[in-house]
């Protein structure tokens, strides 16, 4: 099926997310959607899948005009989307929401739907159990499952929006190879990504936006640097680690122990030192995410002691920990850290403890304003967080810190970012290390961790098997830990 996007523009109010953009993709085709945070990437993919509205321009399929407003009506041409954050029901099991969804006659024998599933999820190799909640699943398996659900309602084109973000790389792995047979099998493939060596391995095609325009398309063997200069006008400057020498101790923690995830946390012992940067890395829910709350009174250990510039801190709670200069800000944007719903200026309103029962909109408007132009969003004081792009979302969340926090705890903080934004992150986190600011932050992205990290923590099952020099790893050295094979402290 082949498909043509003519002309396509969306407004939010003054910001033009899509300027006039103009893609195509043929049957059997993997075409990667390439750009910067806010380049209108994931806006397009919407407006194709039915869940946005065009402000104008045509939808061809087949050479076709074709009208539709919803992802029910998309889903009857055979166009059907993977979403960054996939969209399910956590408290249901697999098979259930395998079930929701699907177009015409389902069949209510659960042994019927179970096999159906089952069967289908054999022929991709996917380790999933039927009868497992949702919420007991990893980002990757659950993308998993969506791919499933999509693929038994018969899709023909598959929209997949920075499917590689915060999966492992065996489920990546698997990823490639189910994209590959689906192009095989001559269905459509759009792959939105900022990772370069997503498009360099998977990609027949790939077109570029900038600024919610084309700015040129390329077809295999991809020239890295004439894309590079595509998305951003010349290669992002590349952070590196800084050489500061670590302080004093700042937060120790004990034979800490704690529920959470999918395993918790075991007898964690660890000590990170002011001015530090310790990067944590591991399969999803191996402990790292139970680190960081603990770290931050949003989870209190059921043994062990944490300790804060010497003083216990066992039972307090984030407020607490706020007060003592211990800021987390997590990978859930939307989820955890912003308020859809609420525009910039809201926020910002929100964020002033002055005047606890006063709001002044016209001071907010003029701090999101600020902020806006220091941390150089992609957006005005009046528009809702739920329209931003990730990487301007994250901006805003930065924007949020105090300008000298003693401990910061970061969950995935470059998730879903390009490599512009990447560095543009980095660059304002290290003005923190350097003025004595502790940093702990979790990553998939291995190359990430030891581009900026001075230490690394390797959590394995909900324990800390490798502590070492971030200068002294590999990238090799790391992933044999995360996968158990390795059981390394120094």
């Amino acid at each position: 099926m082949r498909v043509d996007l003519v002309d396509i523009r969306k407004h939010y109010g003054f910001v033009k997310a899509n300027d006039g953009v103009n893609l195509s993709v043929a049957p059997g085709e993997i075409h990667g959607v390439l750009g910067e945070n806010g380049a209108g990437k994931s806006t397009l993919m919407k407006i194709l899948s039915g869940f946005t509205a065009r402000t104008s321009g045509s939808i061809v399929v087949d050479g076709r005009p074709v009208d539709y407003r919803s992802t029910a009506e998309a889903f009857r041409f055979g166009i059907g989307m993977l979403y960054q954050d996939p969209l399910d029901f956590p408290q249901m099991t697999v098979v259930d929401n395998f079930v929701l969804g699907q177009s015409g006659e389902v069949s209510l024998r659960r042994d019927a739907v179970q096999a159906c599933f089952q069967t289908l999820a054999d022929s991709f190799n996917f380790q999933l159990n039927p009868e497992a909640p949702v919420d007991s699943l990893t980002v990757g398996e659950r993308q998993q499952l969506e791919l499933l659900r999509l693929l038994s309602s018969g899709i023909q084109v598959l929209i997949l929006d920075e499917p590689t973000t915060g999966i492992s790389s065996a489920q990546k792995e698997l990823l490639y190879t189910a994209l590959r047979r689906l192009a095989g099998e001559g269905k459509s493939v759009l792959l939105v990504s900022h990772k370069l060596e997503d498009v360099e391995t998977l990609c027949d095609r790939v077109s570029v936006l900038r600024l919610g325009r084309v700015t040129g398309s390329m077809v295999r063997p991809f020239d890295t640097e004439e894309i590079l200069k595509m998305m951003f006008g010349a290669r992002p400057h590349t952070p590196m680690r800084s050489a500061q020498p670590a302080g004093s101790e700042m937060l120790v923690m004990q034979q800490v122990s704690s529920s959470g995830g999918r395993c918790g946390l075991v007898d964690c012992s660890v000590v990170i030192r002011a001015g530090e940067v310790v990067g944590l890395a591991g399969l999803e829910g191996s402990g790292q995410e139970v680190f960081l709350r603990l770290a931050c009174g949003l989870k209190r250990p059921q043994k062990g002691a944490i300790r804060f510039f010497g003083r216990t801190v066992l039972n307090n709670k984030y407020n607490y920990f706020k007060l003592i200069g211990a800021y987390f800000l997590p990978t859930a944007r939307l989820e955890e850290g912003l308020i859809p719903g609420l525009t910039i200026t809201e926020h910002l309103a929100l964020q002033d403890e002055r005047r606890p029962f006063r709001v002044d909109y016209a001071e907010a408007a003029e701090a999101a304003a600020r902020r806006i132009a220091n941390f150089r969003i992609k957006g005005l004081p009046q528009t809702s967080v739920e329209e931003l792009s990730g990487g301007n979302q994250q901006r805003l969340l930065l924007s949020f810190l105090p300008p000298k926090p003693h401990l910061l705890l970061l969950e995935n903080p470059t998730r879903g970012l390009d490599l512009e934004s990447v560095n543009w992150v980095w660059g304002h986190l290290q003005s923190f290390s350097r003025n004595g600011t502790s940093i702990v932050f979790s990553s998939p992205e291995l190359d990430e961790i030891l581009m900026v990290a001075h230490r690394v923590l390797v959590f394995f099952n909900g324990r800390i098997i490798m502590d070492i020099p971030a200068s002294a790893a590999s990238v090799q050295e790391i992933g044999r830990a995360i996968a158990g094979k390795q059981q390394t402290t120094s």
